[in-house]
């Protein structure tokens, strides 16, 4: 008889295991993009399924660190990127 405890442990494993292959699957598409606004300059990279998310995350963690407010935050978000660099799916 198999016992409570190995097969709570293969449950755990096997959701473990399927986060994992999900978080990866998520992620086709890495990109590091440099955005520079009121003469400060961060560069971040960030994944996503679609080129499009990907590099708008991208931007948007970039210009959280170098934008303050949420008016500052917006208008870098509009700003083009400084550069752009793809790591991975393009």
């Amino acid at each position: 008889m198999v016992k409570p405890a190995f097969l709570i442990a293969m449950l755990v494993a096997g959701f473990v295991a399927y986060l994992i292959y999900s978080t990866m699957g998520q992620s086709k598409f890495r990109v590091e993009a440099c955005m520079e606004f009121q003469g400060r300059e961060s560069c971040k990279t960030a994944s996503g399924p679609t080129e499009q998310q990907a590099l708008r995350m991208a931007i948007e963690t970039a210009c959280a660190q170098i934008a303050s407010g949420m008016t500052e935050s917006m208008a870098c978000d509009r700003t083009p990127p400084k550069s752009i660099n793809w790591l991975t799916g393009k």
